[in-house]
């Protein structure tokens, strides 16, 4: 029996389309990658995005393009991507930022007019649906992951569309696999009841000053750090996930470890209690939606397709930076926060700049990802701090280079 094969089956069951079972979402869209992509090969890519994400296109050996967004929800603008991109590029990686749906449909049409494959990254959108049709079946394959959504710390799916590519795919995800250790193993399975009693003992604030002050965690920022010129050696040697490791695996080491039988039945008996969490993000978004720092696509998608289970509900807000900090005095933690866009946190050196780098500067640098789980304490704590809304500048009108002619002439 292939390994993990009963939690994908029950993932099969969920989206209708075959699952392999991967130990993270980020070996999952390795994979993807690996099977769909030559070395070398251009993907297009929302900037504001994990920077882990970057660095698992850079170790499948490809070059990473990065798209104008919606300057509303971070994801891919389709109608922005210049021509002269579209013709140059060889694969689609979505985002489906904090669950908010691509544009999967216009991106879906796209990828077959030019004949390359569409990628979902579904790590935050499992729940998500775009008129009725769950994200991660529009797309050749779509990555998600079971650490977003069910108190986890570990766990993914590859979700492809036929049998005989899942069969290739586990056989090539065996390769990559490392064996498990039983002491991970005890720590990712005990790591969820650690985190759920800190919340419940109003401890968050304390332990999280302290572990910043003894440095153990592994970001000083939003950002890791790039490490630029070892960053260049190991190009060198992609497509190869040993070579990126050191980036791949910050805040989740065990990334590709093979789980134990513990583990996965930990993960088995959460995943069977998804549409339980799945109903409490969506009591949370409906608060978080109503709420002055909501922003009017949010709320229309509230609206179209009814209450929608988000990972993280961007808010948009003035002096986030400086928000982020006082809200740990509230007992909340406001992590994935990806601030600067990927092009201007690697440089042109890894990655292709977007065209136009505007909207993803401003979303990037107001967007506060709220978690639904927590939505009454944040908007207490908001409301007590007079967190100001923000709302994007409005373009510039097109002006013509000369004043038109006079009538009559």
């Amino acid at each position: 029996m292939p390994y993990g094969s009963r939690l994908a089956a029950a993932m099969t069951r969920r989206l209708g389309r075959e699952c392999v079972y991967t130990p993270s979402a980020r070996l999952a869209l390795y994979l993807a990658l690996r099977r769909w992509c030559r070395p070398g090969a251009r993907v297009l890519m929302s900037p504001v995005n994990d920077d882990v994400i970057l660095f698992v296109v850079l170790a499948a050996g490809l070059r990473p393009v990065q798209a104008p967004v919606n300057v509303w929800d971070g994801n891919i603008d389709p109608d922005a991507v210049p021509d002269t991109t579209w013709r140059t590029v060889d694969a689609v990686l979505t985002t489906n930022l904090y669950g908010m749906p691509d544009r999967v449909e216009d991106l879906r049409r796209r990828c077959d007019a030019l004949g390359i494959p569409l990628i979902e990254d579904a790590a935050h959108a499992i729940g998500t649906h775009v008129d009725g049709r769950p994200i991660g079946t529009f797309g050749t394959a779509a990555a998600f992951s079971l650490s977003k959504h069910v108190a986890a710390t570990a766990g993914g799916f590859l979700a492809v569309q036929d049998a005989r590519t899942r069969r290739e795919l586990e056989l090539l995800r065996d390769d990559l696999l490392v064996p498990r250790r039983l002491r991970a193993d005890l720590a990712t399975t005990l790591r969820p009841l650690a985190r759920s009693t800190v919340r419940t003992l109003h401890l968050v604030r304390p332990v999280w000053r302290s572990m910043r002050r003894l440095g153990l965690l592994e970001r000083d920022d939003f950002r890791m750090a790039l490490h630029a010129p070892r960053l260049t050696g190991s190009a060198r040697e992609a497509p190869s996930l040993t070579a990126y490791e050191p980036w791949v695996r910050v805040d989740l080491h065990d990334f590709r470890a093979r789980h134990g039988a513990l583990l996965r039945g930990q993960l088995g008996l959460r995943l069977a209690r998804l549409d339980g969490d799945l109903d409490r993000r969506r009591a949370g978004v409906a608060a978080l939606a109503r709420s002055a720092w909501s922003s009017p696509p949010l709320r229309a998608l509230t609206a179209h397709d009814g209450l929608v289970p988000l990972f993280r509900v961007p808010l948009l807000v003035h002096d986030r930076d400086a928000l982020v900090e006082r809200l740990v005095d509230h007992g909340v933690v406001a992590g994935y926060v990806y601030d600067p866009p990927l092009d201007d946190y690697a440089g042109p050196e890894f990655t292709d700049p977007s065209p136009h780098p505007a909207a993803a500067r401003w979303f990037a640098s107001h967007v506060l990802p709220a978690d639904p789980l927590l939505a009454r304490r944040i908007i207490h704590a908001l409301t007590r701090e007079r967190a100001t809304p923000a709302r994007p500048p409005l373009p510039e009108p097109v002006r013509d280079a000369a004043p038109p002619a006079p009538l009559g002439q």
